[in-house]
């Protein structure tokens, strides 16, 4: 086993965590709430990965952490139903308990900004949430921050008043049933901002569009998903390329799920 991996097995944690509560905030997309002790080490950007309560189920699944309350030792998960483990976790009630490895990932750099500095967030669809924890911690530093959102109709619209409460906020929809009609390009297109910092999560194409657009800037970021078996860097099934080689890759689960632009192809 690569020794990185064995080091990374060591240092998992692994806790049977509580569900303070969910609720269903969108057609298919749930808000969890879970408490206990393995919230005082989570960063913005990283995932936690749940083992689902029925045997059937062998893989964990992986779901990106929303935001933090270190004092009340909260973390709340918003997640969209799309399988049969999924659909398991959207019944747990408050009480229930749930078996969690992690927190996972490297997450966002948010070091050395402050009101002197100016952010852009891009978020679409269900890579909204991990960027919540982004935007609260910046605001609590005074940082200006300009937020796109992308869905794909009215009723996918998440968190927009949440994230309104710490940026100016733009929404696109595909089909224009609400916001700008179009993707975040339209309107990222036609800022004239030098940001400081990006930070992004969303779909394949939006990733590509981002990862090509602020290519060689120095601070920005893309948080990637990706199907993952074992989640600690030991199975290489989350595995990307690294531009200009044919050999090196990187692993979503272990080395992101936050990369630079520009250091993966996508």
């Amino acid at each position: 086993m690569n020794p990185n991996c064995r080091k990374r097995m060591n240092t998992i944690r692994l806790e049977v965590m509580r569900v303070v509560s969910q609720e269903e905030i969108a057609p298919a997309i749930f808000e969890l709430v879970l408490q206990g002790e393995m919230v005082e080490a989570m960063k913005a950007g990283q995932f936690l990965h749940l083992r689902v309560p029925d045997d059937a189920h062998l893989l964990r699944r992986p779901i990106s952490i929303s935001s933090i309350d270190k004092v009340t030792k909260q973390c709340r998960l918003i997640y969209r139903v799309e399988g049969a483990g999924t659909a398991i976790f959207s019944s747990l009630k408050t009480g229930d308990s749930i078996d969690v490895m992690g927190p996972q990932g490297n997450g966002f750099d948010l070091s050395d900004l402050d009101k002197q500095n100016r952010v852009l967030i891009v978020g679409g669809g269900i890579g909204v949430p991990p960027l919540l924890e982004v935007a609260k911690q910046l605001n609590e530093r005074g940082v200006e921050i300009t937020t796109v959102l992308g869905f794909a109709t009215k009723d996918a619209v998440i968190l927009e008043d949440e994230l309104s409460r710490f940026s100016q906020v733009f929404v696109t929809t595909d089909d224009g049933s609400y916001g700008i009609k179009g993707n975040v390009s339209v309107v990222i297109n036609e800022f004239d901002t030098e940001f400081d910092a990006i930070y992004s999560c969303g779909a394949p194409g939006m990733m590509k569009y981002i990862n090509q657009t602020f290519h060689d800037h120095p601070r920005a970021y893309l948080s990637l998903e990706s199907r993952m078996a074992c989640g600690m860097g030991a199975c290489y099934a989350c595995v990307l390329k690294v531009p200009d080689s044919d050999t090196v890759s990187q692993r979503v689960c272990e080395d992101g799920p936050v990369f630079k632009t520009g250091t993966v192809v996508l």
